[in-house]
């Protein structure tokens, strides 16, 4: 299974604004959502690469649970085994919720979904099914109408 390797990007952290970061968690959010778990990967890396504050471990946890559900989606069971506990170190110090996400209700989706992962034997198949993978729910604003959006939470 090869490596998943940074795309070639023009990315300068320090020109990364508020803005950029808003835009590109909620892409993140939404392409993680959609299962495409490299790409979800690709746009949280941008915002923890721009962060120095208590949000950056929160970013790496998400990357960390992309990334397993990338493994897991392409039969790379070691692979998604081994970032498991990893993402779960990273983000519990964040619970319940941080920048609108329900953090409890995603690491127990996680931990349902990689519950067969876990328990299998090494030379046992576990299936992805895509209509059980874990979501990221944002916790809807007070004021917004019901509309759940990532919020910041300080700067980058």
């Amino acid at each position: 299974m090869p490596r998943i390797e940074p795309e070639e990007q023009d990315f300068d952290p320090e020109e990364f604004s508020e803005a950029d970061a808003e835009r590109a968690f909620a892409e993140g959010v939404r392409l993680f959502n959609a299962g495409d778990y490299h790409a979800a990967h690709e746009a949280l890396e941008q915002c923890w690469l721009a962060t120095e504050g208590a949000d950056s471990d929160l970013f790496k946890g998400l990357i960390q649970a992309a990334i397993c559900m990338y493994h897991f989606r392409r039969a790379n069971l070691a692979g998604a085994r081994k970032l498991y506990s990893g993402h779960r170190k990273l983000l519990g110090p964040y619970l319940p919720e941080r920048r609108g996400l329900d953090l409890d209700g995603f690491l127990a989706a996680m931990q349902r979904t990689m519950r067969p992962v876990l328990r299998a034997r090494a030379d046992e198949d576990v299936s992805f099914e895509l209509e059980e993978r874990p979501i990221l729910r944002l916790i809807p604003r007070p004021g917004s109408g019901g509309s759940p959006q990532p919020r910041a939470s300080g700067s980058l």
